[in-house]
């Protein structure tokens, strides 16, 4: 049998992902580096649970397809996750530094924009300024 996991905590990048395995004792079950695909197929098993992610544009997009499989999304302000890096600062610490962020009873968390949303925030696709 194995151990349920009770919270996915990702560290975004381009190309590949840290992901923080936490389980329902708070132990870390796996830390380890996955593809984009790789992620997506992750969201899409994984039975629910709570996925971290340090709030960021990506982390909006990842939230949606993570909510889109019935997971709940927790986005975490990037200035209160540095106080959890424990050690030199590199993916693996920062994938558990948002695990440990996440998991605070007093934490609060950024919503998930919708793609509208975060559509017109972007500076892309306004007009420019006159003269």
């Amino acid at each position: 049998m194995t151990t349920p996991i009770s919270m996915l905590a990702i560290d975004l990048a381009k190309g590949s992902f840290q992901v923080c395995a936490i389980g329902p004792d708070g132990a870390v079950l796996y830390n380890r580096v996955l593809s984009r695909t790789r992620l997506a197929t992750l969201l899409a098993e994984q039975a629910a649970c709570v996925v971290a992610m340090e709030a960021c544009a990506t982390s909006h997009h990842w939230g949606r397809v993570a909510q889109s499989y019935g997971q709940e999304v927790r986005l975490v302000p990037a200035a209160y996750v540095k106080p959890f890096v424990k050690r030199q600062k590199n993916d693996k610490a920062d994938a558990e530094a948002i695990a440990e962020a996440a998991s605070r009873p007093t934490m609060r968390f950024v919503a998930v924009k919708s793609a509208e949303t975060q559509g017109r925030a972007s500076p892309i696709g306004l007009e420019p300024m006159a003269p």
